[in-house]
């Protein structure tokens, strides 16, 4: 393996000597051809390092955290390349810069994966100048000296020196033209198991929050925003004025902002307003999309995701034909800690401060509402209670700096968890038609699936598995056009997908008396000796995974002490998880005792950290599969609160068992694979003990399975 970067000069920012002798050192993610050898790679996010003359080493952190460990991860990263005691190091999280980072974002399970190498480099760069620091000091040759928990060493002289005592010097040298990287099997740091590094203060109550935000004379707004489909016609503020600690109300579009000193006279002023709302729109009710998608789902579009081989004609030659639906609700992301920013309008500036998991965006989007330069905006970055993909969207900052500018104060915008459910960017609701057809001879010759949502363009994962592995593929894909707003949710397009694929995979191995292990990894046989068309996955990995997971939970056993076994996979984010649930069910209840889940997701950075991440997207398709369902009356959702929208709860969680296939690979996403598979293997599981096949989420669990 070539571990050696090139690093070019305009690649490399900042070599600046700090206040009291320290070395700060920044390194920017250009095109790939000025850092690497191999042009094919791409770098996007960046890395800094500062090191005092003190002694202390702080690896700044770009990119927010919403507690998935980002900032114990990618910092991880740098220290192994700096080679520095993990222990001793701080943790500094960053505003948001483009002119350094390319990459502040969380979303897409793409921190670790796109800033592997740039963070490497960062950190490699900055120990081979204190390794030149060192030689030009002790005068001997840099080949002659290494590194150790942040020190330089000279074996010959017995010479020993401190970061801290060489980034003066280091500062000052010419920055190296190649960079060495470490060889994996050096790693100290990178693959160890280590503690989120936000743990401490989460646990005592320091770390802040976007509802912690506290700055001089601000105040707090809440807001009465219209109901999907509505406008506002007019208002009366004077109850509201009158409620001790209102300070102002001001109107922003077809909202009002109720402006306080305080959380509870700010919900209190709101409540006090008198509103008349208008339509704008027809309002529309969780019925009037199942109609729809009906109608949709029984036509084909005029331009196929897919189309391999001849569908009409496997299907007009087939001895059997499969039939089936499945019904995908709207899904809230209901974070922890509801929609609030802070905004501090000026009119020749700005500061913006909270959760979001795209704080470029933030900005852009504030700069054209407030009509202000971008350069003249700041944004910080607070921890987060969750997002989901929620906070991917800038509305609810926008909405902080509209308020702040009309009532010219600098604001804290709070949302109630009513106004969470109610203003939300959710999960598409949709509709999803599959049809396999079963030649004589017992074999899967063709396969169409049919899918209708809202408001997206793509409703379908038309490159999933099985494509590829069907002679005869089609895809078609509708969408609905509606005033219910929808984005990106934890997992997007997958996360009900690979419940259907899979659950109609399952379904079709059955009917040709085959066990759902062994028919999948005929399919994946098919593929990789006989592909259709494109194959969008890793054919070797995708085995690997779904015979590591049978392993793990035993496949094959049913029905022993009660316990059925399902199984389910699925490949997104450049990751690969199989799973098998165990599951009995008494009487018509279901309970979920275990899921044991397999992944190849490339080389692992932090497997503690890791294992996080595949229990909570594991619990979290578990919960939605079991509980998660919004319905609209009349552009009003229906489930305000968590006493009518379930989240599961502990009890309801089982034994979670992860294994991670050991990989040298480039690391790949894992913030959202372990969700997908998860409602298929409990589905599958179901149909294992009931011999019924559940085509809805949520699990209906009142209906007679037994």
């Amino acid at each position: 393996m070539n571990n050696t970067l090139t690093l070019s000069r305009r690649s490399f920012l900042k070599v600046t000597s700090l206040a009291g002798g320290g070395l700060m050192l920044g390194f920017h993610a250009t095109a790939a051809g000025d850092l690497l050898t191999d042009a094919a790679e791409l770098f996007e996010p960046n890395a800094y390092v500062k090191i005092s003359a003190e002694g202390v080493i702080t690896i700044l952190a770009p990119n927010p955290e919403l507690g998935q460990g980002v900032r114990t991860t990618l910092p991880m990263i740098v220290a192994e390349e700096l080679d520095v005691d993990w222990n001793t190091i701080a943790i500094e999280q960053t505003p948001l810069n483009t002119k350094l980072y390319e990459r502040q974002v969380a979303g897409g399970s793409g921190a670790v994966r796109s800033s592997w190498d740039s963070f490497r480099k960062g950190g490699a760069a900055a120990r081979q100048m204190l390794l030149e620091a060192a030689a030009k000091k002790w005068n001997v040759n840099v080949s002659e000296c290494r590194t150790d928990k942040g020190f330089v060493l000279h074996p010959g002289s017995g010479k020993k020196a401190s970061y801290g005592e060489l980034a003066s010097t280091a500062a000052t040298l010419e920055i190296p033209k190649e960079i060495k990287l470490k060889d994996p099997a050096d790693y100290k740091i990178i693959g160890t198991r280590q503690r989120s590094v936000d743990n401490k203060g989460i646990i005592t109550g320091k770390a802040k929050y976007g509802f912690d935000i506290k700055r001089e004379g601000m105040l707090y707004a809440m807001l009465a925003r219209p109901t999907f489909g509505k406008k506002l016609k007019s208002f009366d503020d004077k109850a509201a004025r009158a409620v001790i600690g209102v300070k102002n109300v001001v109107q922003h579009g077809s909202s009002i902002a109720v402006l306080a000193t305080s959380t509870w006279a700010a919900k209190k002023g709101r409540d006090a307003l008198k509103i008349e709302w208008e339509d704008e729109a027809p309002l529309e009710s969780t019925s009037d999309y199942t109609h729809a998608f009906a109608k949709m789902i029984q036509q084909r579009s005029d331009a196929p995701k897919r189309n391999d081989g001849d569908v009409d004609q496997a299907f007009a030659g087939a001895a059997k034909i499969l039939e089936t639906t499945f019904e995908a609700p709207f899904l809230p992301h209901a974070p922890m800690e509801p929609m609030c920013y802070f905004a501090d309008v000026r009119d020749d500036a700005a500061d913006l401060f909270g959760p979001s998991q795209t704080p470029a965006r933030t900005r852009s989007d504030v700069a054209r509402a407030i009509g202000l330069a971008e350069d003249k905006i700041t944004v910080g970055m607070s921890h987060q209670g969750g997002g989901f993909g929620r906070r991917l969207q800038a509305d609810y900052s926008v909405e902080a700096a509209m308020v702040s500018k009309l009532a010219k104060a600098p604001v804290l915008v709070l949302w109630t968890r009513e106004d969470d459910m109610q203003g939300g960017f959710y999960r598409p609701a949709g509709l999803y038609k599959y049809r396999a057809a079963i030649s004589a001879n017992k074999e899967l010759i063709g396969w169409h699936m049919n899918a209708a949502a809202t408001n997206t363009g793509n409703a379908a994962r038309e490159n999933s598995f099985p494509a590829g592995a069907v002679p005869n593929f089609r895809v078609d894909s509708h969408n609905h056009q509606s005033k219910i707003t929808v984005g990106a949710w934890r997992a997007p397009n997958h996360n009900f997908i690979a419940y259907t694929e899979e659950s109609f995979i399952d379904e079709i191995a059955h009917e040709l008396g085959k066990d759902p292990v062994a028919f999948r990894l005929e399919l994946l046989e098919r593929a990789r000796k006989n592909p259709t068309g494109s194959v969008g996955y890793d054919v070797d990995k995708y085995i690997g995974v779904v015979k590591l997971a049978a392993e793990m939970g035993n496949w094959g056993k049913q029905g022993v002490n009660g316990i059925y076994k399902g199984f389910g996979a699925h490949y997104s984010f450049g990751t690969y998880v199989a799973q098998v649930a165990d599951v009995s069910v008494i009487g018509n209840k279901i309970k979920v005792h275990k899921i044991y889940a397999a992944v190849d997701c490339g080389r692992v950075i932090n497997p503690l950290g890791a294992e996080k991440q595949l229990e909570g997207g594991i619990i979290d398709g578990l919960g939605h599969a079991l509980y998660g369902e919004l319905t609209f009356d009349k552009g009003v959702v229906n489930q305000k609160n968590f006493n009518s929208y379930k989240m599961i709860r502990i009890q309801d969680t089982p034994d979670i068992e992860v294994r991670f296939i050991q990989s040298d690979a480039h690391p790949q996403g894992l913030g959202e694979p372990g969700l997908p598979p998860t409602g298929a293997a409990v589905a599958n599981a179901i149909f294992a003990a009931t011999g019924k096949r559940l085509k809805k989420q949520p699990f209906d669990l009142r209906v007679d399975i037994g």
